[in-house]
């Protein structure tokens, strides 16, 4: 059941073909404003991200089947 869920949010989201990778988030990473839309085409792309949804979606498959995740999902929300 979470592979399905996790390859619909993947293929909602158009992030079906990225690059998987195994190395959870370290402990020491913090998000700060240099990685926010420096150009104005990056701030259009964003602005067709649904990121409240998104993150609803992550946080759903965190609570339901990967805890693994939390550190990561807690970092990006």
């Amino acid at each position: 059941m979470s592979e399905v869920y996790i390859e619909k949010v993947l293929e909602r989201f158009g992030m079906l073909n990225i690059k998987p990778v195994k190395t959870l988030l370290a402990a020491y990473f913090q998000i700060s404003a240099d990685l926010s839309p420096q150009t104005d085409e990056e701030e259009k792309y964003i602005s067709h991200v649904l990121y409240a949804s998104a993150l609803e979606s992550i946080m759903y498959a965190m609570v339901c089947t990967r805890l693994d995740i939390s550190h990561a999902v807690s970092v990006v929300s």
